[in-house]
């Protein structure tokens, strides 16, 4: 396996220079709050950037959204990352943006190049969100103000936003509306509930969100993917008998019926706090369900990686991914046609690298790993993209800037 590196992006040699590299469980990581307002860094521009969220269109155009010093901007490229239009601010008014370790804006781009953004604000000083939507009809060029994906205040964060092959927009966030209740009748309301909403407008509306799942874990990334038309699947940790934070799948029965839930793996993580660390889904064509996590569980320490052939009642035995003595986390999957891409980071106290296996027998059999990227200081959580047959590198790193790497799959 070779590595083509196409394009390091030259916003900037020095990324939020003053921006601090923090250990966030078990990595280095980049946040919001850290390099806001900074001397060095103290605007909106993909240089300043501390997380970025690609997508690609159908016609091959790169879109990026990130968050920099409490703006979420937007801009697109034509070749690949190494010129860019002129950034868009999708909220010009600086906002406290969410800056957890699993947040991200989303983006999500249609056939007719209409482009949908979702992202998540701190309404308060006790973390509670809210997620916002805006979309762009005129290729980018502006986008509506950025309102409320839903009208309850209670508190949402960590959105997903994908597109249905019908156009459709799908939104799965996670959402405290239901601890009200709770704390009326003296019950004890643990983590959040999995909310949900679609667009069959091309998101000029939502309809009324709904709560597929109580109490799953509060504040971790949702991993979401199709089953088939109208047939959303999520990947979440759970929380199972109150204190252990473990990870399931839910599968909709129809656009609007959630299904029943199914655990991936018991890892026994038992815990009260949040562990910050959300899996990553990818359903192959034939439908099988590919997700990877990381746990600190009493039955196994580490990043793993399990697959189900049957709609998620049932997953292989867990497979251990990375080395243990570098601290791996920070997965992400990617299913192209027959090929399963998995991408994670390690590091090893000074240093960040991001690893590449390949499958091409449905996660049976995978590539060695591969380092594919590295960086000597702060960094994004690395992410896939595809753009037709070709797979990238998706990497914000404050040394080096934003990095499109073309993968090549060697197995």
């Amino acid at each position: 396996m070779k590595l083509d590196v196409l394009t390091t992006a030259a916003i900037g040699l020095a990324l939020c220079g003053s921006a601090l590299a923090q250990m966030e469980h078990h990595h280095e990581g980049m946040h919001h709050h850290e390099g806001a307002g900074t001397a060095k860094c103290a605007n909106a521009s993909l240089a300043c950037a501390t997380q970025a969220t690609p997508a690609f269109a159908p016609d091959g155009t790169l879109w990026l959204a990130w968050t920099a010093n409490g703006t979420v901007s937007v801009a697109h490229s034509r070749d690949l990352a190494r010129t860019w239009s002129p950034p868009v601010a999708v909220n010009p008014k600086p906002l406290d943006l969410d800056w957890g370790p699993d947040s991200r804006p989303s983006i999500a781009v249609d056939k007719d190049n209409r482009v949908f953004v979702a992202f998540a604000r701190f309404r308060n000083s006790k973390f509670d969100g809210e997620v916002l939507f805006s979309r762009s009809l005129d290729g980018g060029n502006s986008f509506a103000a950025a309102t409320p994906i839903t009208d309850n205040t209670e508190s949402q964060r960590f959105q997903a936003l994908v597109l249905d092959a019908d156009g459709s927009l799908f939104a799965a966030w996670l959402d405290k509306r239901d601890r009200v209740p709770a704390m009326a009748h003296g019950e004890k309301y643990v983590g959040a509930g999995l909310g949900f909403a679609w667009s069959n407008d091309h998101g000029a509306t939502f309809s009324a969100a709904k709560i597929a799942e109580d109490n799953t874990c509060e504040c971790c990334r949702l991993g979401a993917g199709f089953a088939g038309r109208g047939r959303p699947v999520v990947a979440f940790r759970n929380v199972f008998g109150g204190t252990v934070r473990d990870h399931a799948v839910l599968t909709f029965l129809n656009p609007h019926t959630p299904g029943p839930i199914y655990r991936v793996s018991v890892d026994d993580w038992q815990t009260d706090v949040c562990p910050h660390q959300g899996p990553t889904l990818a359903i192959s064509p034939d439908g099988t369900y590919h997700i990877v996590w990381f746990t600190e569980g009493s039955a196994r320490k580490g990043l793993f990686y399990a697959s189900s052939a049957d709609g998620g009642r049932t997953f292989t035995q867990p497979m251990r991914i990375g080395d243990p003595e570098r601290n791996p986390a920070r997965p992400y999957l990617l299913a192209a046609d027959r090929t399963l891409w998995l991408v994670w980071k390690e590091f090893d106290g000074k240093s960040t690298t991001v690893s590449l296996m390949t499958s091409g027998d449905g996660g049976r059999i995978w590539s060695a790993p591969r380092v594919v990227a590295h960086t000597d200081d702060a960094s994004d959580h690395p992410l896939l993209v595809r753009n037709g047959r070709q797979v990238f590198l998706s990497w914000q790193t404050r040394a080096e800037g934003y990095r499109l790497i073309a993968l090549e799959n060697t197995q």
